[in-house]
């Protein structure tokens, strides 16, 4: 690991500005550079790998080595410029992670194509629902479209109002005009891909990336090839271990989003380790797969949402063998995507220790879509979560007082250009001197030392006031409500906007409904009291409390694909139980101290 070094520059008024005292290094000038020099210094070492046909190899994997990863991408790169698509039309994916999947991405942005995943939920939805998706290829209008199966997705193209090439991996032969990836596979690679290649420069657009807003039309962000390319940089003098030893991962976090699509891929394809994709995922029945693939794959790095760790936790704990097998290579435990829970992170640490001398290191970084996204990093160990980290070599990050909080801005190579044909939310998206306003609030754990970190304070528009004039951290509150009602509560939504009052919308956990109703009322009225009891003051004290039916809908948006609760969306397709939260009839659904 790199020393922790932080210089702190004071601008006046309480505003200042940490960067990191070492300059960004030379990088590479494009995301295939790094494919090219794996597929010569180490052609056979295995690069990606997914589950295998249990039919034919059960409990197996599909691996790709480095030679063979880059023979593909050089044929289907071949294939998009043999079809002449449309120059400014991104190619667009609308499956799940899976090596196809990345072939083509990879392909795409070989010879200067951006390509864009979009989360596949929105093409699944009951009903056949296709607005939100119809909405979002109007935006990109693509060039292309992949997906792995006709049957599952083709549907959703229908009445878009775009007509793209279609690829298939299975099931093009029912769509007409679609062409099977195979075909794609097929084509015989010539100069004119590494020409194309070579034409590459920082600035080309390699991929797009949708925010996850709460409307039904995200912004598109633009990444370019010097955003990705220096953010694995910034880490690389950061993590340098990653240079030292071939990171090994196994990974289910979705390619639609900069966490698992960005972080977590272009961390092996820079290093020249190793990724198997998980088809797990956090959810009940499907957290069984990754706790299956933990039999046959064991992670150097392991990254994942701390819903993700929850959901792993009760199996780490029951089977020792297991846990001893997840812990025994592993260098690096990193959540991300949401706050961790002071319970989970405990039970995590405690688990590892009955297994290796060792201590786990449990760390997280922060950042966005718009800054490829690791902007700080925790590079050394911490008691408890919290701290967000500093800021990596590079960034620099500045603090300008918003309200009762500070806001935290960002500036450096790794942050986006602007948002694609939406020069209206490019320019309020940065401030005069060019640092991207991010949102989050934050401030520094010791304000003597520096040293100590930046402690993560909530988004600056969730936040909110009381009639009292009081303002409530909800990011902070959330977090506090989850660990006093842990493990049966899953997530929470704050409520009192304009109210004299704290509320809180309550998600149970698996475990919580196990309960049953009443008893798990008990138990919400129980976490209710230890509030109480913790916190005087009434921007920290929620005092009443209404359980809601069933999880949050991914489908409506209500939760993401990596497991993170947009409250805004909750708060106004829930606005019947705001009320009933603070009904003058004392409605039976509501709880309190």
């Amino acid at each position: 690991m790199a020393p922790r070094a932080v210089q702190r520059e004071d601008l006046g008024g309480g505003a200042f500005v940490l960067r990191h005292p070492e300059p960004l290094q030379p990088h590479a000038r494009c995301v295939g550079e790094w494919l090219e020099r794996w597929a010569t210094e180490t052609p056979e070492a295995p690069a990606f790998a997914e589950p295998a046909d249990a039919a034919t190899q059960p409990g197996g994997w599909r691996v790709l080595s480095w030679r063979a990863l880059r023979q593909q991408v050089g044929a289907v790169a071949q294939a998009l410029l043999d079809l002449n698509l449309p120059p400014d039309g991104p190619v667009v994916v609308l499956s799940d992670n899976a090596l196809d999947h990345l072939v083509l991405l990879l392909a795409g942005m070989h010879v200067g194509r951006a390509v864009c995943t979009v989360s596949s939920g929105y093409c699944r939805l009951a009903g056949g629902d296709f607005g939100r998706i119809h909405g979002i290829l109007q935006a990109l209008q693509p060039a292309l479209v992949y997906a792995s199966d006709a049957a599952i997705y083709a549907p959703a193209l229908v009445g878009s109002g775009v007509q793209p090439v279609q690829v298939y991996s299975q099931g093009a032969e029912y769509v007409p005009g679609a062409l099977p990836f195979t075909q794609l596979l097929a084509a015989q690679e010539t100069p004119a891909v590494m020409a194309a290649f070579a034409r590459i420069t920082p600035d080309t657009h390699a991929k797009y990336l949708l925010t996850s807003g709460s409307t039904g039309h995200p912004k598109v962000v633009i990444n370019t090839h010097r955003m990705l390319c220096a953010n694995q940089q910034m880490l690389a003098q950061t993590l340098r271990f990653l240079d030292a030893e071939k990171p090994v991962l196994l990974d289910w976090l979705p390619w639609s989003h900069t966490f698992g699509g960005n972080h977590n891929t272009n961390i092996v394809l820079r290093a020249g380790g190793t990724m198997y994709i998980d088809d797990g995922r956090p959810l009940p029945g499907a957290i069984d797969k990754t706790l299956k693939h933990l039999q046959s794959v064991q992670p150097t790095i392991y990254f994942n949402v701390p819903r993700g760790f929850e959901m792993m936790l009760p199996a780490l704990e029951a089977d020792e063998a297991l846990a001893r097998r997840f812990f025994g290579r592993l260098r690096m435990a990193f959540y991300a995507g949401a706050g961790m829970p002071v319970t989970t992170w405990n039970r995590l640490v405690a688990v590892c220790a009955k297994v290796r001398e060792e201590p786990l290191w449990l760390t997280t970084s922060w950042g966005s879509t718009e800054t490829a996204p690791a902007a700080a990093f925790v590079s050394w160990q911490l008691e408890q979560p919290g701290v967000i980290g500093l800021p990596l070599p590079g960034v620099e990050l500045k603090f300008t007082p918003n309200g009762s909080k500070l806001e935290m801005r960002v500036r450096g190579a790794n942050v986006f250009p602007g948002y694609r044909h939406n020069a209206e939310a490019t320019a309020a998206a940065f401030d005069d001197e060019g640092y991207y306003k991010i949102g989050d609030a934050g401030y520094l754990a010791d304000e003597a030392q520096p040293l100590q970190g930046i402690v993560f304070n909530g988004r600056v528009a969730e936040d909110f006031k009381l009639t009292s004039g009081t303002w409530v951290s909800v990011g902070t509150l959330r977090l506090k409500v989850v660990a006093a009602m842990a493990p049966h509560v899953q997530d929470a939504v704050i409520t009192g906007h304009d109210r004299s009052e704290i509320g809180v919308l309550l998600f149970l956990s698996e475990a919580g409904r196990a309960l049953g109703a009443e008893a798990a009322a008990a138990r919400v009225r129980e976490g209710l009291r230890q509030l109480k009891a913790e916190h005087a003051g009434s921007s920290q004290t929620p005092v009443r409390a209404l359980i809601l039916e069933g999880p949050p809908s991914m489908a409506a948006g209500e939760i993401t694909d990596k497991g993170y609760v947009n409250q805004r969306l909750v708060l106004q397709r829930r606005a019947a139980d705001v009320e009933a939260l603070y009904a003058a009839s004392g409605s039976p659904r509501i709880i309190t101290p």
